[in-house]
């Protein structure tokens, strides 16, 4: 029987990083406040690195000090996912009376996310000092005290139990207080859906130049992860303000400027969360008594094992299914009915979809697996259609390939889009696709913050991103 793992133990995959397993990573840097006043001071004071100043030895490690007369500083941003700890190490310059800007970030990820650690708190605490160690040889010695620390939980804890969540977050708290770090009592929490898309929103906006001009053209982000996924834009139209659910708008301060954000999280809806649902499964339940969980969405022939969130599941597809891909968005449409709120005006926006979009998009050619590129919605159906008739002949080579497509095809016309609407599907340069299905399913491409106290970081540099392959038209 064949077993398709999702997660190891809580180390470094071997060739994750490498390969890029951990693809679909974006610089979020994230609107959100320090609660500390002496976290913010020390963020935005710390004087340039006094000659003598001890840098650590690391293959990734800043090239060289910032020139004179320029501030350097740095944040450290670990994000837990629903299938990885992440740390963020960000390095910033700032010139004299200028805006700081993104010098150098170092990315290092861990597997399998925090949440599979809900029953064994303590095993948790090997992999977070394994990525404190990470910033600890990254940022000089001097720089220590005065570095901010923080991690954002996202879907993976959102899932659980409160109690379960609340103690891996004081297992990670007390690690973190033992480091050398500047930390404060919300050093660690758990970031709501609202939260993460409107970072995500922010950032991607920031990037795209988008925000630079008041009351100009923005874009909107649609973000696919394991456990959740988001889509956030900014109204145009009175009609979405005054048919939109209550919680999915949101007004933020900016600029002297409020936005009011349609942006919403829907947790369980993340690629992972919803193979399961399709399989029948319950989230962190094991199925009954060792039941065998049957899908149209996979091969007849097929039989295997998938392992999520520490939970091995048996697999099969369903017998005497004549073809794969109508019983399979049958059923994946009972999965989504009256899950996701649809509104008209995503016709009409420029939207920029992350994560596992990407993956699946170049998993099949649909785009540059190293720059991204431009699809339609109707694109992922058409590759889905493909790929479920060949799964009908070659049942093994990639059993979860017509799953995945038929979900996201229809996920994004549950959102309103139709099938001729164009999105951009984008990564950082230097990062390459996850081989989703080759190996099994792939890892989650989550997204990370470096918590700022202002949105200055929106600087000059930032800015340059967006004439990067990823961010480019």
């Amino acid at each position: 029987m064949r077993k398709i793992s999702n997660h190891g133990s809580l180390r470094v995959a071997k060739v994750a990083y490498p390969l890029g397993l951990c693809v679909g990573l974006f610089i979020y840097v994230a609107y959100i406040k320090w609660h500390r006043a002496t976290a913010t001071q020390a963020f935005f004071s710390i004087t340039r690195a006094a000659p003598g100043t001890r840098w650590g030895q690391q293959a990734h490690s800043p090239q060289g000090t910032a020139a004179d007369g320029h501030e350097v500083f740095y944040g450290i941003m670990f994000d837990a996912g629903s299938t990885g700890t992440r740390v963020h190490v960000f390095q910033f310059a700032r010139p004299p009376r200028e805006t700081p800007t993104l010098t150098h970030e170092t990315f290092k990820a861990l597997k399998p996310g925090l949440s599979a650690y809900a029953d064994d708190v303590e095993k948790s605490a090997q992999g977070i000092q394994e990525l404190l160690d990470v910033a600890k040889q990254d940022i000089p010695f001097d720089f220590w005290k005065a570095t901010p620390l923080v991690l954002k939980a996202t879907a993976g804890l959102r899932l659980l139990p409160g109690e379960k969540a609340q103690k891996l977050l004081q297992k990670v708290k007390e690690v973190f207080k033992a480091s050398p770090f500047l930390v404060g009592d919300d050093c660690v929490s758990i970031m709501n859906g609202t939260d993460e898309g409107v970072s995500a929103w922010i950032t991607v906006n920031f990037l795209t130049g988008s925000l630079k001009t008041p009351g100009g053209s923005s874009v909107g982000m649609l973000d696919l992860g394991g456990g959740s996924t988001q889509i956030a834009f900014l109204p145009r139209v009175e009609g979405t303000l005054q048919t939109s659910p209550p919680g999915y708008l949101t007004a933020l301060r900016m600029f002297n400027r409020t936005y009011k954000l349609y942006s919403y999280s829907y947790l369980g809806l993340g690629l992972m969360s919803a193979r399961l649902a399709i399989l029948g499964g319950v989230e962190g339940q094991p199925a009954k008594d060792g039941k065998e969980l049957v899908s149209p969405c996979l091969s007849p022939s097929f039989k295997g094992e998938w392992e999520h969130a520490e939970v091995t599941y048996r697999v099969s597809g369903q017998k005497a299914v004549a073809s794969l891909h109508e019983p399979c968005a049958a059923r994946v449409s009972e999965v989504l009915r009256n899950r996701v709120h649809r509104t008209e005006e995503v016709k009409h926006v420029d939207f920029y979809a992350f994560s596992y979009y990407y993956d699946l998009a170049a998993a099949v050619g649909l785009i540059d697996a190293e720059k991204g590129g431009s699809l339609v919605v109707g694109d992922f159906e058409i590759a889905a259609k493909y790929v479920c008739r060949t799964l009908e002949t070659q049942p093994q080579s990639s059993p979860f390939a017509c799953m995945d497509l038929t979900y996201v095809s229809l996920l994004l016309q549950e959102f309103g889009f139709p099938r001729s609407k164009v999105l951009k599907v984008r990564m950082p340069s230097g990062h390459t696709a996850a081989p989703l299905w080759s190996e099994g399913p792939g890892t989650t491409s989550l997204v990370a913050g470096v918590v700022s106290p202002s949105p200055s970081l929106a600087s000059k540099e930032l800015q340059s991103l967006m004439h990067k392959p990823f961010l480019s038209a």
